[in-house]
Formats: structure tokens, sequence, C-alpha cells
């Protein structure tokens, strides 16, 4: 149960370290990459700006101005393989330009990211306005466009280097916090098993010792039954009432001592293990309980696909199987049913407990072998039951190598399905 409850605490502990470390992996991608942008588009506006000077002598003598000139502004700035210039007129016009990107001459004021025509590749571009001096003051003119472009494959490459370094951290963080969760999660159920311990422990003690006391009251009150004579009218149904209550008692204290065995692997007082026929077994249930459903007015029907034979305890194999027909006699409704199916897959045996009863909602499956669980439906029908019988079952099954299965589907009915080990 730990077990599984450490691994579960592991699991919720590794998604939650997960998500924290995918959010701050994203967030460093994002802040570095949105800076990356910010510093290309600060040196494509300084680029823009310097280059600005020369868009009037570009205008009126056309790219022939800048085979002419060697000494621009923009010189000492400007990669000619990483990076291009081009000078538009005020209708959009190219007039010019200096470098290898070859971009479209769709033009847009400020920064974009765009398409080269003739490569794969992604290029970032910041274009400027360039005004002149009009006639009338702080009215100037649009004269043009200077478009300042560079490629993004350092970027894109640096990204690409960031993501496998953020991916290969967050794992190796991930498998340290994974270590460090083991251990945690180790901590902190220690003193939830030790109180678990304890209590099992107090439950083990308490039971054995309930049981001298309540077979004292047992059999004072066995003893005065006994003699009605000496008991007044009036009390007898205060005796029946007693001995009703010490039985219920007695069984409780078993059914929680004989679990409280299983728990710690101490070999319960029973018969040593042999080869044990589940016909006969399963046959003299049948007899058994027979008049019990009778009075139930329900009909036990018993199929005998098989005959198997298992090693075990058969009075625990027993108690196994009474519990789960009790159970299905108790629960289903006058004029219904209960199969009894004896089956045999490959090395096991399989035993079919069905009833047509109330059923159980298929939320509640995975607590109907929980010690004392009952579902509310179960719990108005069956008032004299403690919630153990299923525990006592599965405890039984599993100590004999075995398991129990369930389904079912309320107003319809259950099948309990168990599975051992076959000769």
């Amino acid at each position: 149960m730990f077990q599984g409850l450490r691994w579960r605490l592991l699991l919720s502990y590794l998604t939650v370290m997960a998500a924290i470390l995918s959010l701050f992996g994203t967030g460093v991608y994002v802040f570095v990459s949105r800076n990356l942008y910010y510093q290309l588009d600060k040196k494509l506006l300084t680029l823009a700006q310097a280059a600005a000077a020369s868009f009037t002598p570009v205008k009126m003598k056309g790219p022939q101005y800048l085979n002419q000139v060697d000494a621009v502004p923009w010189r000492d700035i400007f990669n000619r393989d990483q990076q291009s210039l081009e000078w538009f007129d005020a209708k959009g016009q190219l007039l010019a330009s200096r470098g290898a990107l070859e971009l479209d001459s769709r033009l847009r004021v400020g920064s974009q990211t765009q398409e080269e025509t003739q490569k794969p590749r992604q290029v970032r571009t910041y274009t400027i306005s360039v005004f002149k001096d009009g006639s009338t003051p702080n009215q100037p003119s649009l004269e043009g466009y200077i478009r300042a472009s560079q490629s993004m494959e350092d970027i894109q490459i640096f990204q690409r280097q960031m993501l496998w370094g953020l991916g290969m951290g967050g794992v190796m963080g991930l498998g340290l916090v994974g270590l460090g969760g083991l251990w945690l999660t180790q901590k902190a159920l220690e003193p939830i098993e030790q109180s678990f311990q304890q209590l099992k422990q107090f439950t083990a003690d308490a039971s054995h010792e309930l049981r001298s006391p309540l077979m004292a009251i047992k059999a004072s009150v066995d003893v005065m039954r006994n003699h009605p004579e000496r008991i007044h009218p009036k009390d007898a149904k205060k005796l029946a009432a007693i001995a009703s209550a010490t039985d219920q008692m007695s069984h409780l204290s078993e059914d929680l001592l004989f679990l409280a065995r299983n728990d710690s692997k101490i070999s319960t007082p029973s018969r040593e293990k042999i080869t044990i026929s589940l016909n006969k077994i399963l046959k003299n249930l049948l007899e058994l309980l027979e008049p019990f459903a009778q009075d139930k007015e329900v009909k036990i029907q018993s199929q005998w696909l098989a005959t198997v034979s298992v090693v075990g305890d058969e009075s625990q194999l027993s108690r196994l199987f009474c519990n789960l027909l009790e159970n299905a006699i108790q629960y289903t409704p006058a004029k219904g049913k209960v199969d009894l199916i004896l089956a045999k897959n490959n090395r096991f045996a399989i035993v079919s407990v069905k009833d047509t009863g109330i059923g159980i909602e298929r939320e509640q499956l995975p607590f109907v072998f929980d010690r004392f669980w009952r579902a509310d439906k179960a719990r108005s029908r069956r008032e004299g039951g403690t919630g153990l019988g299923l525990a006592i079952a599965q405890a039984i099954a599993q100590r004999h190598g075995g398991k129990i299965t369930v389904t079912s589907q309320v107003g319809v009915g259950s099948c309990f399905q168990v599975r051992l080990p076959a000769v």
C-alpha cells in the first residue's frame, strides 16, 4: 500500500516540478529571444539612419552614385553577406540596393520578419521614412523609405542551441529532482508508516484481548438461556439482544485478528496447505447456504465447467467463497438468482459468483475491497455486516497467489471473479 502511495507522491512531485521547469525554460527562451530581436532591431535602425544621409544623392543619380562613392557613412557597420540596404521613393518604387539579400518590395515602417525570395530563410527588416522640409513649417513632406535587412540564421541557430540546452538541462534537473523526490517521499511517509504499523498492532492486540471477555459473556448468556425458569419473561428479549451483540462482536474481533495476522505475514492457525478440490468446496458451500437462499427467495444455479484442484488451506478458501456467496445472496432481491461458475483457463482456476442484485456504482468499484467500506445502498440493505467480508476474501486470494476482480452495473447485478493457480 505504502509502496504505491510512495510512487504516486513521487509522480505528483515530478509532474509539478516538470511544469515549473517547463514554465521556467519557456520564460528564459522567450526573454532571450525577445532581447536578441530587440538588439537586432536597434542595429538595423542604426544602419538605416546612417544610410539616410545618402538618400537624396541616390534619388537624383540612381544606383550609379553608390558605385562611384567609396566612402559612405554606413560602410563600417554594413555586412554585405548578411545584410542589405534598399532605398525606395515615396511610392514604394525601388531606387537602389546594396547587399546579398533579395526581398520583395512590400514595405511597412518599423520591424518585421520576411522570407527571402530566392532562399528559404527568414530575414529581419527595419524600415524608416525619410522626410524633407516642406514649404509650410512643421509639415515635412515624405521623400521615401530606407529598409535595412539582415539574415536571421545566426539567431535561429542560437535559438536551436538554447532549446537543446534548456531541454537537456531540464531532463537532467528532472532526474536530480526525481532522486531527491525519492528521498523526500521516503522521509515524509516514515512517520505515517510507523503510525500505521502501530495501529495494526493495536488492532491485533485489541482483537486478541477481546476474545476472552466476549467468550465469558457468551458462556454466561448461554447458561442463563439454558435455564429459562430462572429468567423473568421480561428479561428474555434483553438476553437475546445481548447474545446477538456478543456474536456480532465475536465475529468482528475474529475478522480483525485475521486481517492483522495477514498484514503482518503471521501464519494463521489453520491446517497445512494441501491439494484441495474446488468442486468439493463449492458443493459443500451450496448445501450450507441453500437454506439461507431459500429464506431470501433467491435461486442458486451452479455450473461445473471443469474439475479443478488447487494447493491451499481448505478452511480459508471456504471462507473466501462463503463471503462472496453470502454477499451475492444478501444483496439480491427476492425472485433473483445467483450463478456460481467454476472453469479453468490455462493454469488458473476461475470461480465466478454472479448475481442479479442491486449492483455497485462504477466510481465506487475501486473501493469495494477496502476495509469497513460499503456502498450507501448496501448499508441500508444489510445492517448486520461489518464491511470486512470482501477485504478478507481478497486477503485469502492473495495469500494463495490469486486475485479477485469485480464488474458491476447498478440495477443489473455484480460479478466477482476469483483466479487461483490450479494444480
